[in-house]
């Protein structure tokens, strides 16, 4: 029976992921049909998903930040940035590019990764179309740099918010150990990208001009609603910093500042909710529901069980089979309950080994934040952007994305795998 658990819900699960690959039918509609036949066949029980694999807090953060960003847009900030980015780059699509990767990093660092994307997609597919330019480098490019940047701080990946909720790391510990990284990565990545691209975004002479005309001030269609938003916006990400002193969930602070908007803005729910990308959510649902299948039968506890056992101990190897795993991991199932297991699993190892544990917290979040980039279902980010895309007519392809972003996952890893040995040992 045992067996029967464990190789069956592998096969749901690839067979699940083959067919989100193809792309033939909607991706939720596969995740959450994933999802229920792992229920029907017993593998884990509707009480266990709801209580321990649906993550709650990823969903109301989503939904909390989709209705912010649905507010704001109406104020059309987003028009006038698009036309302040172009009119800084002058209009040049891979300055442009690099621009826009560069921010959506940094923001990534001090917001979470998703709330980044939700703010800086929606100005990028306003500007590619002003512009008549192809939208797909600039969303392929900002989804890896909002992983990039997230990795460097305690807040700006969720599988560092767990790593730092068990070992009681400290902000300044991830600044100090994971930023310089982040730092090389970031500057690697773009450089690549743009060599990716430099044959690919071509514009016409005529659309640079006409929007280097257009007066980014003008754009604004309500200025109190965009003071109240702004002022909202502040309030919320101060609580996003603090979120550790206040003892209160990202979901909770992301909720609370988008109830707060739409008292304030007076906008109709009913119109606000209708913005938000519900297709985006309930194919989270259905990951979740499949990974904690993976999670129930003993996939998972299995890998890392595999990871831990055969470096025999020794914490070079070790560390660096951590790094490697996660970021392999990763770009396959969602990093959290992939996190989730680990923590335990070397907690255990160190205390029955005595072995310092410090260098593999650095290689757990590594792997897993920057593994995230490999594949279009890796990360949160990933998924949202893409389904922004798809609201707005633009596919982005888990076959083409793969061909760009998993080679430059491999390059990420690798620097991290050489920053690790110079820094740790």
């Amino acid at each position: 029976m045992q067996d029967y658990a464990f190789w069956g819900s592998v096969i749901v699960f690839l067979i699940t992921y083959i067919l989100i690959i193809l792309e033939k039918i909607p991706r939720m509609v596969v995740a959450m049909g994933g999802g229920i036949i792992m229920l029907l066949l017993g593998f884990l029980t509707q009480e266990t998903a709801l209580k321990d694999d649906i993550d709650f807090n990823t969903l109301g953060l989503l939904t909390g930040m989709m209705i912010l960003v649905a507010v704001i847009r109406r104020t059309g900030v987003f028009e006038a940035l698009a036309i302040w980015s172009a009119s800084i780059t002058r209009g040049e699509p891979l300055r442009l590019l690099a621009l826009l990767s560069f921010i959506t990093a940094t923001v990534s660092a001090f917001l979470d990764n998703v709330t980044t994307v939700l703010l800086i997609v929606p100005v990028t597919l306003t500007l590619t179309k002003m512009l008549q330019v192809n939208p797909v480098p600039f969303l392929i490019s900002e989804i890896i740099a909002s992983n990039v940047g997230g990795t460097a701080t305690l807040i700006g990946d969720p599988p560092n918010i767990m790593i730092g909720s068990a070992t009681g790391l400290d902000f300044n510990s991830f600044i100090i150990n994971l930023a310089p990284i982040s730092i090389i990565v970031l500057a690697v990545t773009i450089a690549l990208l743009l060599l990716i691209y430099r044959k690919d975004l071509h514009i016409d002479e005529k659309n640079r001009e006409a929007i280097l005309q257009l007066n980014c001030r003008e754009e604004i269609k309500d200025w109190q609603l965009l003071k109240k938003s702004l002022a909202v916006l502040a309030l919320t990400i101060i609580a996003f910093v603090l979120h550790g002193y206040l003892q209160l969930e990202s979901a909770t602070i992301a909720l609370a500042g988008a109830i707060l908007l739409m008292l304030v803005s007076r906008v109709a729910p009913e119109d606000v909710l209708t913005e938000v990308e519900w297709p985006t959510i309930f194919f989270f649902v259905g990951l979740f529901v499949l990974v904690g299948g993976l999670k129930a039968t003993g996939v998972i506890g299995e890998l890392a069980h595999w990871t831990l056992s055969v470096t025999q101990g020794d914490l070079v190897q070790t560390s660096l089979l951590v790094l490697w795993v996660s970021a392999i991991a990763s770009a396959f199932i969602d990093n959290i309950p992939f996190v989730a297991t680990m923590i335990p699993m070397l907690q255990e190892m160190g205390q029955l080994s005595g072995m310092r544990l410090e260098p593999l917290w650095w290689s757990l979040a590594l792997g897993a934040c920057l593994g995230g980039n490999g594949t279009l279902i890796g990360a949160s980010a990933n998924v949202i952007v893409a389904g922004i895309a798809e609201k707005n007519g633009i596919r982005l392809l888990f076959i083409p994305y793969l061909k760009i972003a998993f080679p430059l996952m491999i390059i990420s890893i690798i620097l991290c795998h050489v920053y690790l040995l110079l820094r740790y040992f």
